[in-house]
């Protein structure tokens, strides 16, 4: 629930563009008023996509909509609001994206990357809410992280802040070791049969996980020494295998250099379904919030 009063009752509509998935949702009251999600062909030229993008915009706006958020998976210069290089739509390299839905719209737009709109998401509406400084870990195919502090959102300077992913680790970096596509690339495994598998205590399965956890739990030590979050939360497709991994990624915790920063670290995992929609929204309510 969103905690100042006065931003209850602003409608926003937050965005989504994953890809090959769009997600568009109508906010007001803590609540998805109206959604929906639809695949896109993200090989379309850049005026393709943006027209499915507003096409979809266009079915929930309503006058009273205050602001815009939306959420990519890119480089965001986010004063601006341009999106650059956008991964898995080759055809964005610059889209100016703020200026071209604030313009349609007479609204205010805020884009960031999404995986700041987690973790802001999860901070208005999830499992975040009480804490002041959090970290959220975005992690399928891909590894994206969002930092708050002091109950705001972080983004550094050309919203590179989180970016744990590209930090070198091992012989490559966290990103190729904490995702689902490390299952794929190192045992061959699809994620949906690593996760049967493992709910049926096959012991590779297992094994597999135990190392994952062990990697996941390295990521979470350099989070540590880097921003010191009270809570960190867990999101995205790696979420589900929590359950497995995770007394094996404590095992690493525990051997953090400080022992009080440990004990006072709670680890979540995000459980909102709607949390990408409503992530994008909570940047309108985050500016507000600012003002």
């Amino acid at each position: 629930m969103i905690q100042d009063m006065t931003l209850q009752n602003q409608c926003a509509v937050g965005v989504y563009l994953g890809g090959k998935i769009l997600r568009v949702g109508r906010v007001r009251n803590n609540t998805v008023e109206e959604s929906l999600a639809l695949e896109i062909d993200n090989l379309e030229p850049e005026e393709v996509i943006l027209k499915a993008v507003m096409d979809a915009i266009d079915k929930v706006m309503t006058p009273d909509v205050g602001g815009i958020g939306i959420g990519v998976p890119s480089l965001v210069d986010i004063s601006k609001g341009v999106v650059y290089n956008v991964e898995h739509i080759p055809s964005w390299r610059e889209v100016h994206l703020g200026d071209l839905l604030s313009d349609r719209y007479k609204v205010s737009v805020y884009v960031n990357n999404d995986a700041n709109c987690f973790t802001i998401g999860e901070k208005y509406f999830g499992k975040a809410k009480k804490y002041a400084n959090v970290v959220g870990i975005m992690t399928g195919v891909g590894l994206g992280c969002g930092v708050i502090t002091n109950n705001r959102l972080y983004s550094g300077t050309n919203c590179g802040a989180g970016e744990f992913g590209s930090i070198p680790y091992r012989d490559h970096n966290y990103e190729f070791y904490c995702t689902t596509s490390y299952f794929e690339h190192k045992y061959g495994l699809k994620p949906d049969a690593l996760y049967s598998r493992a709910k049926k205590g096959d012991k590779i399965a297992l094994a597999v996980l135990e190392q994952f956890g062990f990697d996941f739990g390295y990521a979470i030590k350099t989070i540590l020494y880097a921003y010191d979050p009270e809570c960190i939360v867990i999101g995205g497709n790696i979420s589900r295998f929590v359950p497995f991994f995770e007394p094996h990624m404590w095992k690493i915790i525990r051997s953090f250099q400080y022992e009080k920063t440990v004990e006072k670290l709670k680890i979540e995992v995000s459980d909102h379904s709607d949390i990408t929609v409503l992530g994008a929204a909570a940047l309108y309510y985050d500016a507000l919030a600012k003002n």
